[in-house]
């Protein structure tokens, strides 16, 4: 079959997507992203960094458990897969460019299906990046992250890192191996690790602490074989409790930066923050986004969303501009990305159908992302927020608990100071006056 390459369009009909303002009523336009708008010393595009995800937006079908795929995009219906991988990226780059976003992220098999051998997967791969690249240059557009997908495949049932057999641990880092290469040479700041099948679904047969070792020793190999083969760029966890795993190494933030301390990991890795994998974890997303900014570690972010009523990783996206309002609040204190940005792991409905459904899925986050730090913004520019909570912990400002933040006090110390000072005054956390205090922000 002859292959043919960048001579389709597949959004006929829609043009650049522009910033048009609040008072339009044009779908495929923003209403609050201005990616040119300063706020505060940066403008909006250099806050936000957005980044279109490759698997949701260009590769997914529809699909779920119960059913067979509902989105038949024209992109993938060549009946060959190096066909079907150019057209995939004649797709992405025509949305990508028209709605301007200016980074992707992707995973090796997100770019080109996997072959029937090794062998013929990396030379696959090798031929769409060398696509990628012809694309980026004449485009403009950045990779913000690559990947390599160690957890679809039959042979990663148990794990990719973690797997019981060596020769699965082999494979797996050859595609990584692979994939950091990609990354490299289409200028990715960053590289992530998601594991989605690091973990356990019994303890009955398995070895934890062997499992975890052998992670650790795999996470060096490859930050060593990116650093010796150019990657300057940020290695990124992603954190996730479970599913597809029962219980997932990597559960939460907190779980993630105790296990790079453990084994002297922190300076090369930082996080990847995901919205619907914090609230699976029990956590909101703001939690998990100021663990990471107090040790240093917040890399990125992948915006979605998860559904109320349904308990797991349902990936829409984001609407929520109040609760992305508190997790700017976290962003921008912690003075924003540097190599990493806000990538839309999210997915459009089953039965969003059309290709048009792409671009309103991402005008519409990206107006939500846009209003949320407009808010959070105002909220720390002109508000007494900031006032409100330095007063609030007053007492270790000065005198005696200045002294105990220092260290300079003992525990006799502060038993003495509790018999002379008796039963502390109470003092109101005023919780509902802050909430009223960002709603007016909203």
């Amino acid at each position: 079959m002859k292959i043919t390459l960048g001579d389709k369009e597949f959004f006929k009909g829609i043009g650049a997507i522009r910033y048009e303002g609040t008072e339009t009523d044009n779908p495929l336009a923003f209403r609050y992203y201005n990616p040119s708008q300063k706020v505060g010393k940066k403008t909006m595009q250099e806050h936000l960094r957005f980044a279109v995800a490759y698997w949701h937006s260009f590769c997914g079908s529809g699909a779920d458990p119960f059913g067979a795929p509902t989105h038949h995009f024209p992109w993938l219906g060549s009946d060959d897969p190096m066909q079907r991988a150019y057209d995939k990226m004649d797709a992405a780059f025509e949305f990508i460019t028209k709605i301007g976003i200016p980074f992707y992220c992707f995973h090796d098999y997100d770019l080109v299906e996997e072959g029937s051998t090794l062998r013929e997967s990396s030379r696959r791969l090798e031929q769409i990046v060398a696509y990628a690249a012809k694309k980026q240059k004449a485009s403009g557009v950045k990779l913000m992250w690559g990947t390599a997908n160690l957890f679809s495949h039959p042979r990663y049932m148990n794990g990719a890192a973690t797997n019981p057999d060596f020769e699965v641990v082999c494979y797996a880092a050859t595609q990584v191996k692979n994939a950091i290469d990609a990354t490299v040479e289409l200028g990715g700041s960053n590289y992530v690790f998601w594991g989605g099948r690091e973990g356990y679904l019994s303890l009955l047969n398995t070895d934890m602490k062997r499992e975890q070792e052998h992670l650790a020793m795999f996470l060096r190999m490859a930050r060593d074989y990116g650093r010796k083969n150019g990657f300057k760029g940020t290695f990124l966890i992603e954190p996730k409790p479970m599913e597809p795993t029962k219980h997932q190494y990597d559960f939460d933030a907190a779980t993630v930066l105790s296990f790079l301390r453990q084994h002297d990991l922190l300076a090369d890795f930082k996080l990847n923050i995901e919205v619907n994998h914090a609230t699976l974890a029990q956590h909101t997303f703001q939690h998990e986004l100021q663990v990471a900014a107090d040790a240093g570690a917040l890399g990125s972010m992948d915006a979605n969303r998860g559904d109320y009523q349904n308990g797991w990783d349902t990936d829409q996206f984001p609407n929520n501009v109040t609760e992305l309002t508190e997790a700017m609040l976290v962003l921008v204190q912690a003075g924003g990305f540097r190599t990493g940005g806000i990538n839309f792991d999210a997915k459009i409905r089953r039965n969003s159908t059309d290709p048009a459904d792409l671009f309103y899925a991402h005008i519409g986050g990206m107006d939500t992302f846009a209003r949320a730090l407009l808010a959070a913004h105002e909220i720390l520019a002109s508000s007494a927020y900031l006032k409100l909570r330095k007063e609030r912990y007053a007492s270790f400002d000065a005198g005696n608990g200045r002294k105990f933040e220092r260290g300079q006090l003992t525990l006799d110390a502060l038993a003495a100071l509790a018999g002379k000072n008796g039963e502390p005054a109470q003092r109101s956390g005023r919780q509902e006056y802050y909430e009223n205090l960002l709603s007016r922000f909203v």
